[in-house]
């Protein structure tokens, strides 16, 4: 690798080769000599004068680009499309007079992008699959291993750690929707022309307002998609930049708090991520274990959500039928939104699949907080025994004060159970006192839930998409 000139990280350091390849020259120029024969093959089919030769010519050389004929073209004329419809041409001298007739640079570019979009929104589908999927491994597992819960991260109720992660999973289910609906979403823009009128269309095929419409919808099938737009300018609604940006940033945000948690639980030492047998915690304190792996995909899912902002500010700000003011920001944006999101999947998938779990740590700080949560319990079992309940949860309530403040302010081990078992009120001993503290008592349907989610909404998603299941993620550093 040169070292003497900027190399983006996303390409470098985080992003898949398959997602680069899909925002690679190559792919895009291939894309174009594809729309061109689409283009050709439509106008022929529609009597327009192009011959069944012109276009075999044209795909004898769809594939074997000649880049060095563009790229001296294009140092002379300033213009990429024309520069690569004249390199087309040398190799096709039969069919040079036809390759992009009646066409914009729009034709190629912004129907090139959507295509690319499309793709890449594959790809990313592929790989949050694998995500659910190893989550829902992760989530079966451990369904019924109970761990303290928290809410605004003090300790609240118990759950299971299977059902902690069935909250991950849930909201990555919501990213797939959302994910489903813009892939189902995407249309081409079709050949609309300089200011979307198709007037140079019109005039191609004398008038025939029907062949014209035919022309977008064989254009759009052609390339694989349903339709093209109904309506636009010379480009397609930026908003569809924007729609797919939104979903990207969605995604980055379910990682995000997904490594927030892997993070708050590796510093409680009851989860960690994956720590490679030569992985180096820090330069200074050898015994560190850093959860690298979640703060990168924190950091990335950060980005992602900010350049969101980009696509948005650009379809707010088009003039008309267009400016060109959106392709130096589009040619940076929607590339590295999408390979900052590949790299989050590969790292998400990287980290679930190899988490590791404390059993023994998370019951001791469960069973350090568990007096607490079992008073409601005991309350009830002395009222049962004849006690009086509004004395009694006055009882409670100061003994659990006094419990409190032995551990926050002396430092002692949580002796409330003690203090019930010496108070006459509650009429227990402290071996029927710890009884009550069987931690399955009060992690309620958290087993029963994360099994039912798993079953009945998780499952149908994975078996539909088994084909795209047993990705193993490819972490460079």
């Amino acid at each position: 690798m040169s070292q003497d000139k900027y190399v983006s990280p996303l390409s470098e350091r985080y992003a898949s080769k398959e997602m680069q390849y899909i925002f690679s020259p190559d792919m895009k120029f291939r894309t174009w000599r594809k729309l061109w024969i689409a283009l050709a093959e439509a106008e022929h089919e529609l009597g327009l004068p192009v011959t069944k030769e012109q276009i075999e010519e044209l795909k004898a050389h769809q594939d074997d680009i000649n880049y060095e004929v563009a790229q001296e073209r294009e140092r002379l004329v300033r213009h990429d499309v024309m520069s690569h419809v004249y390199a087309y041409g040398v190799q096709c001298p039969n069919a040079k007079g036809i390759i992009h007739l009646g066409a914009t640079s729009c034709y190629v570019g912004d129907n090139t992008d959507i295509i690319v979009m499309t793709e890449a929104l594959k790809v990313v589908k592929k790989k949050l699959i694998n995500v659910m999927n190893e989550l829902s491994k992760f989530a079966m597992e451990y369904k019924d291993l109970p761990t303290l819960a928290f809410t605004h991260f003090q300790p609240a109720q118990p759950t299971t750690v299977g059902k902690r992660a069935s909250l991950w999973l849930m909201e990555l289910k919501l990213d797939l929707e959302d994910l489903d609906h813009m892939i189902d979403s995407m249309k081409l823009l079709g050949s609309k022309g300089t200011t979307g009128t198709q007037a140079s269309f019109l005039e191609l095929f004398d008038g025939d307002h029907e062949k014209i419409k035919r022309l977008d919808q064989m254009i759009a099938e052609k390339m694989g998609f349903a339709e093209s737009f109904p309506v636009s300018g010379q480009t397609y609604s930026r908003k569809m930049d924007t729609r797919v940006l939104n979903v990207l940033a969605g995604i980055a945000a379910s990682a995000h708090k997904f490594s927030n948690d892997i993070r708050l639980l590796q510093h409680l030492k009851e989860i960690e991520e994956p720590f490679e047998k030569n992985q180096i915690g820090s330069s200074a304190m050898a015994y560190k274990r850093n959860p690298m792996r979640s703060e990168r995909i924190a950091s990335l899912a950060r980005y992602v959500m900010v350049d969101a902002l980009n696509p948005a500010i650009t379809s707010a700000t088009q003039w008309f039928e267009r400016t060109l003011d959106d392709s130096a920001n589009k040619r940076i944006s929607i590339p590295e939104a999408f390979l900052a999101v590949d790299g989050i999947l590969d790292l998400y998938l990287n980290v679930v699949d190899g988490l590791v779990v404390y059993p023994k740590v998370i019951e001791k700080r469960l069973r350090s907080e568990l007096p607490f949560m079992a008073t409601e319990n005991i309350m009830m079992d002395a009222v049962k025994a004849g006690g009086d309940r509004q004395e009694l949860h006055e009882r409670i309530r100061t003994l659990s004060m006094e419990a409190g403040r032995n551990v926050k302010e002396l430092g002692l081990e949580n002796n409330l159970l003690e203090l019930i078992a010496a108070d006459p009120a509650f009429n227990m001993t402290i071996e029927e006192l710890n009884k009550t503290m069987d931690p399955s008592k009060y992690v309620g349907r958290a087993p029963e839930q994360t099994e039912e989610f798993i079953r009945d909404v998780i499952t149908p998603i994975l078996t539909a998409n088994q084909d795209v299941l047993g990705l193993k993620a490819d972490i460079k550093v």
